[in-house]
Order: structure tokens, then C-alpha cells, then sequence
């Protein structure tokens, strides 16, 4: 056991420990880390299985709630976290373009972290858990009982440049439905290249069962030799 004289102690100016404090900052991250945990690993993973934004997902939760309950003494507060909504909204990867859903996860995230670092003593722990229960409740709601048919996406390189034409319409989805074997719902062209002959189309398909879905990415469809 450490003294309290010793504890009082100033250290750079800085007080060695506030148990108050500390137990206070605990209990919050027990809380954020635990909703971030059933969000990300219990109703995001099993149905999108990408485990790039594993990673992003955990460590922007646990990177902007400690920015926040850190800076929680600074009168920032309400616009400390819109500015860091502002951020995060113009934020792009270079290497990949994020998608919608998985930067409304990404949005939900640092929500998390926020909600729960910036509540102050005018908000109840069960108004915090209840909260946090709504999210989590919401999300898993929609991923899993209203939104049971996911559509996903993927983006092909196609080669039959002649399909695309509207009167080719059935064509084209016949084509693309026996030779990637996805159930596809509809189609979206893209980027057009005269010069190869080819075209980049977004595929958008039905998964009856998420747990057996495609990475999303580059496919490329075609019978010419490259």
C-alpha cells in the first residue's frame, strides 16, 4: 500500500492518482469496451466477415475514448465531439475506398467512445446503459431481423462491352449470374475502356447466407487472354 502523504504528492505537477477518478475512467471503459465488443465481434463479423476493420474498428473505440475522457476537462465538450464527427467524416483511406455500411460502423464506433466518455454527472449510469442497450439492440435488430436478405457488392472487370448497351440488359445479368454464381439483384456500370474493351461493373447480390459471403473487391470476368 502506497501512503497517502506519497499519494498527495505532486509529480511534474502532476497528482499521482485519484481513485475517484480512476474507478470512474474503469467503469466507463468496461462499459464502452464491452457494447464495442457485441457490436463489432457478435453482430458485425459473423455477417460481414471482414477482418480488416477488425483492427480500425476496436482501436478507433478505444484511441477516441481515451482522447475524450482525457480531455473531458477542457470546456470543449459539445463541440470537442462534432469536431471529432467533422473529422472522422472527411477521413478516406487511400489504399480503398470505404463502404457505406462500413463506415456507418465506423460512425457508430466513435459515437460509442464519445457517448460514453463526454456523459457527465447530470447523466445517470442507467440512462448511460440504457443507451449503449438501444445501440447494440438497433443494430443487431437490423442487421439480423428486419434486414435478414443482405445485399453486398462487388466490383468486376467485364470484357463483353457489347452487354452493357440497355437493350442488353438481360444479357448481361444472365451472363454475370452463371459465371460468378451469385445471385444478382441488379447491376451499376462503371468505367468504360474503349481502348481494352472492358468495363468496370458493380454487382450487387443477395446472400442467403452471410456466413458463406464473398470478400468484397476486384473480380475480374473475362475469357481473353491477358
Amino acid at each position: 500500500m502506497i501512503p497517502d502523504f506519497l499519494l498527495s504528492i505532486p509529480i511534474l505537477g502532476i497528482e499521482l492518482i485519484d481513485f475517484d477518478n480512476f474507478f470512474e475512467m474503469l467503469i466507463r471503459f468496461l462499459i464502452n469496451f464491452s457494447v464495442a465488443t457485441i457490436v463489432i465481434r457478435a453482430i458485425y463479423y459473423p455477417i460481414h466477415k471482414r477482418k480488416d476493420y477488425l483492427f480500425t474498428y476496436f482501436l478507433f473505440n478505444i484511441l477516441i475514448f481515451f482522447v475524450c475522457i482525457l480531455l473531458n476537462g477542457v470546456k470543449l465538450k459539445l463541440g470537442f465531439a462534432f469536431g471529432l464527427f467533422a473529422i472522422f467524416g472527411i477521413l478516406r483511406y487511400r489504399t480503398e475506398q470505404l463502404p457505406i455500411k462500413e463506415m456507418t460502423y465506423l460512425f457508430m464506433i466513435i459515437a460509442i467512445a464519445i457517448v460514453n466518455s463526454l456523459s457527465d454527472k447530470k447523466v445517470s449510469l442507467a440512462e448511460l446503459l440504457f443507451v449503449n442497450s438501444a445501440i447494440v439492440v438497433a443494430t443487431f435488430l437490423l442487421e439480423k431481423v428486419f434486414l435478414l436478405k443482405h445485399e453486398s457488392r462487388k466490383d468486376v472487370v467485364y470484357e463483353k462491352i457489347e452487354n452493357i448497351k440497355p437493350e442488353n440488359h438481360a444479357q448481361l445479368i444472365a451472363d454475370l449470374k452463371e459465371r460468378t454464381g451469385l445471385n444478382i439483384n441488379r447491376v451499376q456500370i462503371g468505367k468504360i475502356d474503349f481502348l481494352r474493351d472492358t468495363v468496370k461493373i458493380i454487382v450487387y447480390y443477395y446472400e442467403e447466407d452471410p456466413m458463406n459471403s464473398y470478400n468484397e473487391g476486384n473480380t475480374y470476368v473475362s475469357n481473353k487472354n491477358e
